[in-house]
C-alpha cells in the first residue's frame, strides 16, 4: 500500500516522467545526431571537393584564355595574313623580311610568358615560322598528320585544346606538351590559310595540381572530351593498368558527383566541366570522411548516459520545491517571450532553483547583448561585403594592356604608349577612390572615359564610342567602378566576336528620384536565358562570364536596396541595351 501511495506521490510521477521523457529525447538526438553528423561531414567535404575542383577549372582557364588571346592576335595580324596569303614573292628578300616580322611578333608572345614550350605557324606550301628563331622542323614528321592539325582543321577557325601529349615537330625538342591550334583563315573568310600552334608546358598542370590533396588518399585529375587523360597524379600507374578510374561514367554523368559503389575503397567524384572539353575531376575516398564513425557513436552513448544519470538526481532534488519558484520563473520568462529582457529573476534560497534562476539571468543579460551585436555584426557584413564586391578586379586587363604597351614599344609607337600609359595611370588612380564608397558621376565618367580610350587603341579598327551624360548629373553620387564591367562586357562578348567594326554608346536619363545610365551596343547580342544569366547565375551558365556584371548588380542592391540595380534588353545581331538604375544622391 505504501509502495501505490508512493507511485501515486506528485514528486516520483514528476521523477518518472523526467526520466522517461529524458530517456526517449536522448535516444532520438543520440540516433538522429550520429547519422546527422556522418551525413554532414559527408556533404561538407563532397562540397569543399567540388568548389577546389571549380577553383581548380578557374585557374586553369586562365592559362588557356590566354593562349586564345594569343591565337586571336596571330589570326587577325596583318603580316601573318599578308605572308600566307601571298602565293609569290617579288623576290627572296621580301619573303625573308616578311618572315622576319612575323618572327620577331611570334618571340615576343614566346617572350612574355615562361610557361609557353613554342609558339608557331604552319601556312601552305610548308611554310613555317616559329616564335624561336633556333627551332628546325623535325623532318621525319609529317605535320598535316598530327592529332591537333587535323582537330584544327576540323574546327573551322575556332580554337582546339588538346590532351597532354608529346610534341615531337621540332627537331630535337620532345616536350610534353599541352597544345591549343586553330586555322588561320584570311578576314575575307574565302581562303584558307595556314594553322597555328602553341604549346603550353605541362609541367604548368603538374606544379598547379600535384601539391592538391583531398584527405589523405584524394587527389584531382583531369580528362578530355574523348576520356583521354590530360593530367592524373598518378599517370604511370594508370599506363601500367595497375590503377583505374571510373572514366565512362565520368563522361557520362549528368550531376557535379556520382559516389562509386566500392564497398571499403568506395570514392566521391566531383566533377566540373571546362568550356573547351576537358572535365576536372576531384576524387576523395568515403572511408576516410567517416574514419571515426565508430568513436563518434561511443561518445554519444557515453554522454547520453552521463545526461541520464545527472538527469534523474536533479529530478529528485528539484520536485521537492518546484511549484512555487517554477511558477515565478515562468511569469518572468513569459516577460521575455514578449521581448522584454529588463527584467530579474529573484533568486530562490533552494540551490538548485537559485541556480536556474541566476543563469536565466545570465541568459536573459547574454541574449540582449547578442541581440545588439548581431545587429552591429549585420551591419559589418553589409559594408564589408560591399567592399569585398569592390575588391573583385580582372587582372586580364591589365596584363592585355601592358601588353599592347610591350607590342606599341616594339614597333617605335612612342605617342601612342605615352596616350594609352597616361589613360592607364587615370583610370586606376579614379578606381581608387581614396577607399570612398561612393563618388561623384563625373569621376566613374572620367574613368569609363580612359578605360574606353584604352580599349579603342587596342581595337582601332574595331571600336568607337559615344559618351553622352547629362551636365546636371555630373555632381551626383553612385556606386563607383559600375560601367566599366558592363563596357568591357560589351567589347568582349559583343563587339569582340561581331564582324566588322563596333559602337558603344553611353547615356544618361533621370526621373524625379532616380538616374539612368545606358551602355549600348551593336554587338552580336544575346539570348533571353543569356541576359538571365548575366544577374542571375545558374548551374548552365558558369564560368567568369557576367562574374563583373553581378557585381555591380549586388553592389547596387546592398547599397540602395533591392528595387535598385541593372536590367537587360538584347537582340541577337542587333546588340544589347543595359541599364543602371540608382537612386539620387548628393
Amino acid at each position: 500500500m505504501n509502495l501505490f501511495n508512493r507511485f501515486r506521490s506528485f514528486r516520483t510521477n514528476i521523477v518518472l516522467a523526467f526520466v522517461l521523457v529524458i530517456l526517449m529525447t536522448i535516444f532520438i538526438m543520440i540516433v538522429t545526431s550520429y547519422y546527422l553528423s556522418r551525413g554532414s561531414v559527408k556533404a561538407n567535404a563532397q562540397e569543399y571537393t567540388l568548389e577546389l575542383v571549380k577553383q581548380v577549372n578557374q585557374n586553369i582557364k586562365s592559362y588557356v584564355n590566354g593562349m586564345k588571346y594569343m591565337s586571336d592576335l596571330v589570326a587577325n595580324n596583318r603580316s601573318v595574313q599578308q605572308y600566307l596569303s601571298t602565293e609569290t614573292f617579288e623576290s627572296l628578300g621580301e619573303e625573308k623580311k616578311q618572315k622576319e616580322t612575323i618572327s620577331n611578333f611570334l618571340e615576343s608572345m614566346y617572350m612574355s610568358r615562361s610557361d609557353i614550350a613554342s609558339i608557331n605557324v604552319f601556312g601552305n606550301d610548308d611554310r613555317f615560322i616559329s616564335g624561336r628563331k633556333d627551332f628546325e622542323l623535325n623532318p621525319f614528321m609529317d605535320i598535316k598528320s598530327m592529332k591537333w592539325y587535323q582537330d584544327a582543321i576540323t574546327a573551322n577557325g575556332a580554337d582546339v585544346v588538346s590532351s597532354s601529349h608529346v610534341q615531337p615537330i621540332i627537331k630535337g625538342h620532345y616536350p610534353w606538351v599541352v597544345s591549343l591550334s586553330r586555322e588561320l583563315i584570311s578576314r575575307d573568310g574565302t581562303q584558307k590559310l595556314g594553322v597555328f600552334l602553341v604549346d603550353l608546358n605541362f609541367n604548368v598542370l603538374s606544379d598547379m595540381l600535384k601539391d592538391i590533396k583531398l584527405g589523405v588518399r584524394g587527389y584531382v585529375f583531369i580528362i578530355d572530351s574523348e576520356g583521354k587523360i590530360v593530367y592524373h597524379p598518378q599517370q604511370q600507374l594508370i599506363y601500367s593498368d595497375l590503377k583505374t578510374e571510373l572514366i565512362d561514367k565520368v563522361l557520362t554523368n549528368q550531376s557535379d558527383s556520382f559516389t562509386s559503389k566500392e564497398g571499403s575503397n568506395s570514392r566521391i567524384y566531383s566533377i566540373q566541366d571546362s568550356d573547351f572539353g576537358w572535365k576536372i575531376v576531384g576524387v576523395s575516398y568515403v572511408n576516410e570522411l567517416v574514419a571515426n564513425q565508430k568513436n563518434t557513436l561511443l561518445s554519444f552513448i557515453l554522454l547520453g548516459l552521463i545526461c541520464i544519470v545527472i538527469a534523474v538526481m536533479v529530478s529528485v532534488f528539484l520536485t521537492q520545491r518546484i511549484s512555487q519558484p517554477i511558477k515565478i520563473l515562468e511569469n518572468h520568462m513569459k516577460e521575455v517571450e514578449k521581448g522584454n529582457f529588463d527584467i530579474h529573476v529573484p533568486v530562490s534560497r533552494t540551490i538548485e532553483l537559485g541556480r536556474l534562476a541566476r543563469t536565466f539571468n545570465i541568459m536573459v543579460s547574454k541574449i540582449k547583448e547578442l541581440m545588439t551585436q548581431a545587429i552591429a555584426d549585420q551591419e559589418q557584413k553589409r559594408v564589408s561585403e560591399i567592399k569585398a564586391l569592390q575588391a573583385q578586379i580582372n587582372p586580364h586587363f591589365l596584363y592585355n594592356t601592358l601588353d599592347s604597351i610591350i607590342w606599341m614599344a616594339q614597333s617605335n609607337k612612342v605617342k601612342e604608349i605615352t596616350i594609352m600609359t597616361s589613360a592607364l595611370s587615370k583610370l586606376f588612380r579614379s578606381s581608387i577612390s581614396k577607399g570612398e564608397e561612393l563618388v561623384p558621376i563625373s569621376t566613374e565618367v572620367e574613368h569609363i572615359t580612359n578605360y574606353l580610350k584604352i580599349q579603342q587603341m587596342r581595337y582601332s579598327d574595331k571600336l568607337d564610342y559615344l559618351i553622352e551624360i547629362s551636365d546636371s548629373l555630373q555632381d551626383y553620387l553612385s556606386i563607383k567602378l559600375i560601367l566599366q564591367p558592363i563596357v568591357e562586357n560589351a567589347i568582349y562578348h559583343g563587339i569582340k566576336k561581331k564582324r566588322g567594326s563596333g559602337w558603344i554608346k553611353i547615356r544618361s536619363e533621370e526621373t524625379e528620384s532616380d538616374i539612368l545610365l545606358i551602355v549600348e551596343d551593336n554587338g552580336i547580342g544575346m539570348t533571353n536565358e543569356k541576359c538571365k544569366s548575366c544577374l542571375y547565375p545558374t548551374t548552365k551558365h558558369t564560368g567568369s562570364r557576367g562574374v563583373g556584371i553581378r557585381n555591380v548588380h549586388e553592389r547596387l542592391q546592398l547599397y540602395f536596396g533591392t528595387q535598385y540595380g541593372l536590367s537587360y534588353t538584347s537582340e541577337i545581331g542587333v546588340g544589347t541595351v543595359v541599364t543602371i538604375r540608382f537612386p539620387k544622391v548628393l
